[in-house]
């Protein structure tokens, strides 16, 4: 498994508020495939996915790195229209928090290491950021990596005195070789490490590079992703992060292959008179999905758990207590 996993990439793909998901997939890999981290040529991202990148390459503890986004997604509450308020500027919450989170020598740290998703918007080409001459320059294309026009304001940030924005615009999810990439995604998609959808709906999209099913969970996950829930919600994401990179690490433990894209399965789902049948049942399938999953929800989220069940929950599944 050491031997088949070595050398590998990583890359996180753009998703809001979403980030928690990657707290619980970097700890399980950490916990169960150290040496898939440790030996990892590159960790590449895309907003929210970078952000995630530079905390953990840089070496933030688990407990400050969940700080880092229950403080956002708390700032993000108090406002009644959340990141929309008017008072809210998303862009200098972050580089705020990372000026005080990331060491003085971060650039040294990550520079060929971090890849960052960028689209520039004179011509809305991606553009991937791997080398940085200070920490300012870090923090400068991480801002631009991750503002969404009208949702974060109305002028794009710079990067080396080029205007820039959210990278999941043009390449939401980052690589340099894709043989050798392990992808991840909080969204129901077909990426590596990303939840897994149980349905006869087997229609998704490709956006940016992200893969994305066409399910009821996905529409779920995507307003979560620009509107946070209350963070007893958001633990149970980072949870799901956790069990789908152990699922990945098990299938790849059982397979004792090295990676390939797609197979006669999903091959077999792909094709043009599968997807024509999956999207003529949509109407039929798309609200069973809804009422499974709203009143999946109803049963596991109560309304009068404690905002710190959040810290709590987190601290045992990863064995910090």
């Amino acid at each position: 498994m050491a031997e088949q996993m070595r050398g590998w990439s990583l890359s996180f793909s753009g998703c809001g508020f979403m980030g928690f998901y990657y707290i619980g997939v970097t700890q399980c890999l950490s916990e169960r495939a150290p040496q898939l981290l440790r030996d990892a040529p590159k960790m590449l991202g895309s907003s929210a996915g970078a952000l995630h990148c530079v905390t953990f390459l840089c070496g933030l503890s688990l407990e400050h790195r969940m700080q880092l986004l229950m403080d956002l997604v708390r700032s993000t509450r108090k406002h009644n229209f959340g990141v929309l308020h008017p008072s809210f500027n998303l862009s200098d919450y972050i580089r705020n928090g990372l000026n005080k989170a990331l060491p003085s020598n971060a650039h040294k740290l990550l520079s060929g290491k971090l890849v960052i998703s960028l689209t520039r918007v004179s011509d809305r080409k991606n553009v991937l950021v791997s080398d940085f001459d200070s920490k300012e320059e870090i923090v400068d294309a991480l801002v631009c990596s991750s503002f969404i026009p009208f949702y974060g304001g109305l002028i794009p940030p710079t990067f080396r005195g080029v205007r820039y924005m959210d990278g999941g615009a043009s390449n939401n999810v980052p690589f340099i070789d894709a043989s050798t990439t392990i992808t991840v995604s909080p969204f129901y998609g077909e990426h590596d490490i990303c939840p897994k959808v149980k349905s006869t709906n087997f229609l998704h999209v490709n956006i940016s590079n992200l893969s994305f099913r066409l399910c009821s969970g996905n529409l779920y996950l995507l307003a979560r992703a620009l509107f946070p829930p209350e963070l007893k919600v958001l633990g149970e994401i980072s949870l799901r992060g956790y069990l789908d990179a152990l699922r990945f690490l098990e299938e790849k433990a059982l397979q004792n292959s090295t990676k390939e894209q797609g197979g006669h399965l999903a091959k077999i789902l792909n094709c043009l008179p599968v997807r024509i049948m999956s999207f003529m049942m949509l109407p039929c399938t798309l609200p069973v999905e809804s009422v499974i999953s709203i009143v999946h929800r109803l049963v596991k989220w109560f309304p009068d758990m404690p905002d710190e069940w959040l810290q709590c929950a987190a601290y045992k599944m990863f064995g910090l207590e």
